[in-house]
């Protein structure tokens, strides 16, 4: 079946490698081509255009996280004990040979358009991690009463995370990995409740 081939593999695999490593405009098709030993014909056959290529890519680092934290949630037995391992996950990675940061980042960085198609797959890896971080927020903070924010908490934990894979690639990987990690702990101990902004004078 063509779109399960060993040629579309060896074209992903390779696309992946060298768009997180060197970025993805960076990389062109005949490039792509020469490195996947495949023929100009067989990679138009699986990706019609770059564009499709870029989102196989994405799709697939997504797919990659998702297996990750469902393995967290999995193997854990409480909702506080998902969340650090899903934040242990992420330092982990911070230390990972050839981490460049995060994919999605990077990738919307360079497709900051709201309506392209490579944007539209980083917003919707986001929104996934963003509800998932709820539910597991909401099970942590379900005795605290009506005050507690899991979305805030959630939306918080994604921010903590940014930074890290920002400063992952620039600063020591082992501080940045124990700071988010403490981070992610006072969020879980720390119940988010709505932010209460003095009146400024008039």
């Amino acid at each position: 079946m063509p779109g399960h081939s060993e040629a579309r593999e060896r074209l992903l695999t390779t696309a992946s490698g060298l768009f997180y490593g060197e970025g993805i405009r960076a990389v062109g098709v005949d490039r792509l081509v020469s490195e996947a030993r495949v023929t100009r014909a067989t990679f138009y056959r699986h990706f019609p255009s770059k564009e499709d290529l870029v989102v196989a890519y994405l799709r697939a680092a997504d797919a990659q996280v998702r297996d990750q934290v469902d393995r967290s949630i999995a193997t854990t037995s409480s909702a506080a004990d998902a969340l650090r391992a899903v934040a242990g996950t992420i330092a982990d990675d911070l230390r990972r040979p050839g981490f460049r940061g995060c994919a999605f980042l990077r990738a919307a960085a360079e497709f900051p358009d709201p309506g392209d198609p490579v944007h539209r797959e980083v917003v919707a890896h986001r929104a996934w991690m963003v509800d998932t971080l709820r539910d597991l927020f909401t099970e942590v903070y379900r005795d605290e009463g009506p005050g507690a924010r899991p979305e805030h908490a959630a939306r918080h934990f994604l921010m903590l995370r940014d930074g890290a894979m920002s400063a992952g690639s620039i600063d020591e990987a082992d501080d940045v990995g124990d700071t988010f990690r403490r981070g992610v702990e006072g969020l879980i101990t720390v119940v988010h409740l709505p932010s209460s902004r003095p009146q400024l004078p008039t």
